[in-house]
């Protein structure tokens, strides 16, 4: 009797011992949290939580700091380069729970506070009202544009004697230009060595232009992260900066300076995410360029980015990572909550379910922007596969739709509010990559690419069920998709050739593709469910390349004016061009030559509507000395040409000069140079 008494005890104890453990181990429901002290901070940077092993500590008598040293590592993988995490706590066991078009927003003027009655382009932005910093921009009047280490101010008022109003000299590199009213935001990269910005901060100075020859500087921040995206909503700017968390004399960094004096991120103001792990921190700061007298307001989130997406309303920040699980720790409630106590499940089934296997996992993150312009987080959520851009992702009445992809293929999940999926396509092209996404009201459209490219049409209309509609095969990929208007794409990216091997008896053991040139291409789409190509055309040769192809912010688009324009490096010369009609295959001849030594950035001007499809019209040439160290040391410098209209002038603007051109005949107006 003694003896099934004494056994009934030690089984209540040994369940009372599990429920204790796994009351005290387990983590709180609280999804974001505060950081409290400098050393909860310092926890986090050393990458471990010692409550649980200080409470294991405890309960069997060993020493705490025998217990401390043990570290269980995992293992990641990251664009195919593996990394070892920092060391996990026992009880971890990761538990992780492309556009609307309402207008040509790369063609009309939008408001910048400018009282200029002239017709200009703007930046090509992905989200109306949404502006997004680039190393160009005007106002119609007067053009801002980035020159070494100047930010150069010219005067465009008379477009035949043009000439340079100011000059800002910077002591950092200039990265980005954003124009709101009166106000010109510079953002710089502060670099720690004379090579590598990324392990630097970002600074941001906000100038007065109102007078345009002399303008004042009026606020200025530096954030202790390199510089990451920005975007200005209604004369809110938000900019983003991330990178790893820093440490000085032994402690944490939290310093960032506002007009020269030096500050510190409140703890209050420091969050991390329930189960995330990393040492990588995301700074959002916000202020009011219509009021810049008020205090700077900057968080810090502990979390990296890989992609952002900034709507209206919310921004949403990505981390997306390769997990190998191959070593890891089961959660310790598995094993001591009622189940694992009476064998009635095992830690591998919550570990394996279906969004726990190997693969590329995207981490989304939600924050709300208020009308005062306040960022507070919401939410996040987690979906397996990857993103290319920000043009893989679009919020459409409220509800975040999302294209992704891995070996299993390309889709588009649909999330409300609160990011919870609410609908997800079936996978297609399993195999191929994706190059690009574009999302038009209710409709998607996706690339994916091997030899041949597929272009996806999904309808989206019915959010729970979305669908499939039809695809279309042609060679080559587009890296960007661009709206024509709401039935037609144009596609920009590269043209291929592909080549069918064939053994002695004729069968095909293998196809493989070339890229021959870069392509412009027009598609119908008006019926989904058989999209067509209408129009194409080849550009240079296998090495020719442009800034479009990885930012959109280069294409100069306009539906009215029968414009589209891009910039293109290639070996070159000077092209000229008559009215004959072989001037095209003789512009390109010798805009590809092979003999020429050198690389020049040229910008090729296209007519486009739907009867002609594309019709060169001419090519302006910006060249630069020294530009093999320029091209093939640092890589190509295709982003530093920019392209916009005023009126019936196109002016192309390079580091070097800014030339104007009839933008009808392409005849010369006016040319500057900006450096000797």
């Amino acid at each position: 009797m003694k003896k099934k008494i004494c056994i009934i005890v030690l089984m209540i104890l040994i369940v009372l011992i599990g429920f204790g453990i796994y009351a005290l181990v387990s983590e709180d429901t609280t999804e974001i949290r505060t950081v409290k002290s400098e050393a909860e901070l310092e926890k986090i940077y050393e990458g471990e939580d010692t409550t649980s092993k200080e409470i294991i500590a405890n309960i069997f008598g060993m020493p705490f700091s025998f217990i401390k040293n043990l570290s269980f590592r995992r293992y990641y993988y990251d664009d195919y380069r593996v990394y070892e995490s920092a060391p996990i706590s026992i009880d971890s066991s990761l538990n992780w729970d492309s556009v609307a078009i309402k207008g040509d927003t790369s063609s009309e003027s939008t408001s910048q506070g400018t009282t200029s009655t002239k017709d200009f382009s703007t930046t090509n932005i992905q989200v109306e009202n949404v502006d997004e910093a680039d190393i160009t921009k005007t106002d119609g009047d007067y053009i801002y544009s980035i020159s070494e280490n100047n930010v150069v101010i010219t005067d465009v008022r008379n477009p035949k004697e043009i000439k340079i109003a100011t000059k800002i000299p910077l002591t950092e590199i200039p990265e980005d230009l954003l124009l709101n009213d009166n106000k010109l935001v510079v953002i710089t990269a502060k670099s720690t060595n004379n090579m590598y910005k990324y392990n630097g901060s970002t600074v941001v100075k906000i100038y007065d232009i109102t007078s345009k020859e002399n303008p004042s500087l009026v606020k200025s921040y530096e954030l202790n992260q390199p510089y990451y995206t920005s975007r200005c909503i209604g004369g809110e700017l938000f900019v983003i900066a991330s990178g790893n968390m820093k440490k000085e004399n032994g402690k944490i960094v939290r310093k960032y300076s506002e007009d020269n004096n030096q500050k510190e991120i409140q703890l209050s103001s420091i969050k991390y995410l329930k189960d995330v792990k990393t040492r990588k921190e995301t700074l959002i700061s916000t202020i009011d360029l219509n009021n810049i007298k008020q205090e700077l307001n900057v968080s810090s989130y502990l979390m990296d980015v890989s992609n952002a997406y900034v709507s209206e309303n919310a921004i949403y920040l990505l981390e997306q990572k390769y997990d190998y699980r191959r070593t890891y720790i089961p959660p310790v409630g598995s094993i001591f909550g009622i189940k694992g106590v009476f064998g009635l499940s095992t830690w591998e089934d919550d570990y394996y379910d279906s969004n726990n296997e190997s693969g590329y996992y995207t981490q989304i993150f939600k924050f709300n922007i208020s009308k005062d312009g306040k960022v507070d987080y919401a939410c996040n959520t987690k979906i397996k596969g990857k993103t290319i851009n920000q043009y893989s992702l679009d919020e459409y009445n409220n509800h975040l739709r999302i294209a992704l992809y891995d070996y299993e293929g390309a889709r588009v999940a649909i999330f409300d509010e609160g990011l919870n999926q609410i609908g997800i396509t079936p996978f297609v092209a399993k195999g191929e990559n994706m190059y690009s996404s574009r999302f038009m009201g209710n409709k998607a459209y996706l690339v994916t690419y091997r030899n041949m490219d597929p272009l996806f049409v999904i309808d989206l209309s019915d959010e729970t069920n979305p669908q499939v509609l039809g695809e279309l095969h042609i060679p080559g990929y587009s890296t960007y998709l661009h709206p024509y208007d709401e039935t037609h794409l144009i596609g920009i990216g590269m043209q291929t050739e592909e080549t069918v091997r064939r053994n002695s008896e004729g069968k095909v053991i293998s196809t493989s593709a070339q890229v021959v040139g870069m392509k412009m291409a027009l598609f119908d789409v008006s019926d989904v469910n058989n999209p067509k190509q209408m129009s194409e055309v080849t550009i240079g040769d296998r090495r020719t390349t442009s800034a479009i192809l990885t930012n959109p912010k280069a294409l100069l688009f306009s539906k009215e004016r029968e414009l589209i324009a891009i910039p293109v490096n290639n070996y070159s010369e000077d092209v000229e061009f008559g009215e004959e009609e072989e001037s095209y295959e003789a512009s390109i001849r010798t805009y590809t030559n092979y003999s020429k030594p050198y690389i020049a950035e040229g910008y090729f001007v296209y007519k486009i509507n739907l009867t002609d499809g594309f019709k060169l019209k001419g090519t302006i040439t910006h060249e630069k000395e020294n530009t093999y160290k320029t091209y093939y040391y640092y890589g190509t410098n295709s982003k530093l040409l920019r392209g916009l209209y005023i009126d019936e002038n196109l002016y192309t603007v390079s580091e070097n000069a800014v030339k104007v051109n009839n933008l009808d005949t392409l005849e010369p107006v006016s040319e500057l140079k900006i450096t000797k």
